[in-house]
């Protein structure tokens, strides 16, 4: 049964930002600085959010975390946008359908499904269809999403797989890591006529598929300039701005390498000089943020206030004091 902040119906079109978890410089979850990303993220007009992914360094918290994030975030949307979160972590099928409905029951839209914790990287397509079925059946009618995610490895749910899996009527969401805009286009044509939505993860292609039909983008640049990544879910088929959305999707694209750099650790930063009270700690070991990568980034941001300027954008720090 859906609680009360849940939803049978669509996820909405725009920008979904994979949240970042801040901590403590003890390790320790930073709850306060939790919400304060929370708020910061609605007023850069996020249309959803998905607690609890790679981002927010999903296996290195623990499962009681990752129902403490997910509840918090949840909590603190309040149903003015619908959360996704990730539920499955491996193990038997049997276990990854108990967590699914533990995260479920934070009042979560959707439980999002790691397609590589249901397969190993050399088991057939086959078997990844019978494990999933096998994980719907024992999940009810919870509304699931498939997020193609690098670790452990990355899966690829091409467009044969998913028109396999969407009359089920259970798929409503699906983080699309293809990198391949003529693949997002056939996947965007096998689900049709679904209560479905793709929102690509590779900015490369930013506005190529949501030209083609995706519902939004759910990228990492969200937790750098979410402004700008709402800006161009909203005016991506603007004829009088196409100029400026060409202007955008080139900016995404030569900026692709610094922002996966020292990743999560450079969004931290960025966020940090943009005032949000976080502090740059990690659990995951990644490369280190140098100086050099740190003056990089305060260029990077300087001209992203640029854009701002030109594109009449107000930040979402400022909308929050």
């Amino acid at each position: 049964m859906a609680l009360p902040n849940q939803s049978s119906g669509s996820l909405p079109r725009g920008f979904i930002p994979v949240m970042l978890t801040p901590f403590l410089e003890s390790g320790a979850i930073d709850s306060p600085g939790l919400a304060h990303l929370t708020d910061y993220y609605l007023a850069s007009g996020a249309a959803g959010l998905f607690a609890n992914c790679l981002s927010s360094e999903m296996y290195e918290l623990t499962d009681s975390e990752r129902l403490s994030i997910t509840r918090q975030v949840v909590n603190r949307a309040g149903g003015r946008v619908p959360v996704v979160a990730t539920g499955t972590f491996g193990g038997s099928i049997e276990q990854q359908a108990d967590f699914v409905k533990r995260i479920y029951d934070t009042g979560v839209q959707a439980v999002i499904v790691i397609t590589s914790q249901l397969a190993s990287e050399d088991e057939s397509d086959s078997v990844f269809l019978d494990r999933i079925h096998q994980l719907m059946a024992l999940t009810e009618a919870i509304p699931l999403g498939l997020y193609e995610c690098p670790v452990p490895y990355k899966r690829l749910i091409n467009s044969d797989i998913l028109a396999a899996l969407l009359p089920t009527g259970r798929l409503v969401y699906h983080k699309d890591t293809c990198l391949d805009a003529g693949e997002v286009s056939r996947r965007l044509s096998v689900a049709s006529g679904y209560n479905f939505a793709l929102y690509d993860a590779y900015m490369v292609n930013a506005v190529s598929s949501l030209r083609a039909g995706a519902a939004g983008l759910c990228c990492i640049q969200g937790n750098i300039f979410p402004e700008l990544i709402t800006w161009l879910c909203t005016h991506v088929d603007d004829a009088a701005r196409q100029d400026a959305v060409n202007q955008v999707q080139q900016f995404l694209t030569d900026c692709m390498d610094l922002v996966h750099t020292a990743y999560p650790v450079i969004a931290k930063y960025s966020l940090q000089k943009q005032g949000l009270p976080i502090s740059l700690k990690t659990r995951r070991a990644v490369d280190p943020l140098t100086p050099a990568l740190q003056n990089e980034m305060d260029n990077l941001l300087e001209t992203v206030a640029q854009l701002r300027q030109v594109l009449k954008i107000e930040t979402a720090s400022s909308l929050l004091t």
